[in-house]
């Protein structure tokens, strides 16, 4: 394995954005495995979910919302707590910022250190970042389980449906039109990053979803899917992906074997199925070495700071 620059840093290649139609009141904003956003417009008011990693980047999903509606962009959902998913929501005005109450506390515990990690792991996505204001992105309003918004007469259900990508991932579900905002819990052709994950859950977690029987779906990264096969697809795929992870890491557990020898195992193993998937080389160190923790000693993800994500790299891939 040749030394790879570090996390996302080599990655400087603009991407061409979509901006899709996917059921009566949503739409799908994606650019090609970069972090999606999905857009529901009600009777009165806009709802986004996810806001892009900058004030900037978020200028541009604002900028396409425009083009197809006037309404107030009155709420911002956070799927979880990521700093690329949260440090945007400056720039839409919302009124209010809502989130789990699970993703709430995570923000408490390593919201600095997961935005200091992330921003030197993505140069490019956050390429603006003095346009982010000081401080972290704060909700306004948190919720247990379930939240039902109403945007008039169309029915929003923010939903927890387990642990999976974080502790505190949350869902957007239109049940009327069976269409689902996923955040990181769903990915398509794009490799999910589970530095954070609950690898035992999260499979469970992608049925529960499943259950729901969505026919639309906006995956964290990847293309928007639109009729139960590609949202079977999707499903499948992250889901297959986890499980192999697990797989792997615990069987190299079992014999004995060092994080190294793991994490080079793994990387063989599912480099044949994966290694096309976007960001593949980005996340599988800290994919192995969160995996590695779980089934060791560590139930819960210990917090990436900038210098843990480097000293991983090095022990992993320098």
């Amino acid at each position: 394995m040749s030394t790879k620059k570090f996390a996302s840093q080599a990655d400087l290649e603009e991407k061409k954005v979509s901006f899709t139609r996917i059921s009566e009141h949503a739409w799908a904003y994606t650019a090609e495995g970069d972090p999606n956003t999905g857009i529901v417009i009600g009777d009165d008011a806009v709802l986004v979910a996810d806001t892009q990693a900058t004030p900037a980047m978020a200028a541009d999903v604002i900028r396409r919302i425009r083009e197809v509606t006037d309404k107030p962009i009155r709420y911002v959902v956070l799927t979880h707590y990521h700093a690329v998913r949260v440090l945007g929501a400056s720039a839409y005005g919302a009124q209010q910022i809502l989130a789990s109450q699970d993703t709430y506390d995570l923000i408490v515990e390593r919201g600095e250190a997961d935005k200091a990690s992330e921003i030197g792991r993505f140069p490019r996505l956050f390429r603006n970042v003095e346009t982010v204001p000081a401080g972290l992105t704060w909700p306004t309003m948190t919720f247990t389980g379930k939240m039902t918004l109403w945007l008039g007469k169309l029915e929003v259900q923010l939903l927890q449906l387990g642990r999976g990508h974080t502790k505190g991932d949350t869902v957007v579900w239109l049940p009327g039109e069976k269409t689902l905002l996923s955040g990181d819990l769903v990915e398509f052709d794009a490799t999910p990053y589970a530095g954070d994950a609950y690898f035992r859950d999260w499979p469970q977690t992608l049925d529960n979803v499943a259950a729901l029987n969505p026919t639309a779906l906006v995956p964290g990264r990847g293309a928007a899917l639109v009729g139960e096969q590609q949202v079977a697809a999707g499903l499948a795929g992250t889901r297959a992906f986890i499980a192999d992870m697990w797989a792997s890491v615990r069987a190299g557990v079992a014999a004995g074997k060092d994080l190294n020898a793991v994490y080079k195992d793994t990387y063989a193993a599912l480099k044949p199925k994966y290694g096309h998937w976007v960001i593949f080389d980005h996340c599988m160190p800290f994919d192995v070495t969160r995996c590695y923790d779980e089934a060791t000693q560590h139930r819960d993800p210990r917090v990436w700071t900038a210098e843990r994500d480097r000293q991983m790299w090095e022990t992993l891939e320098g």
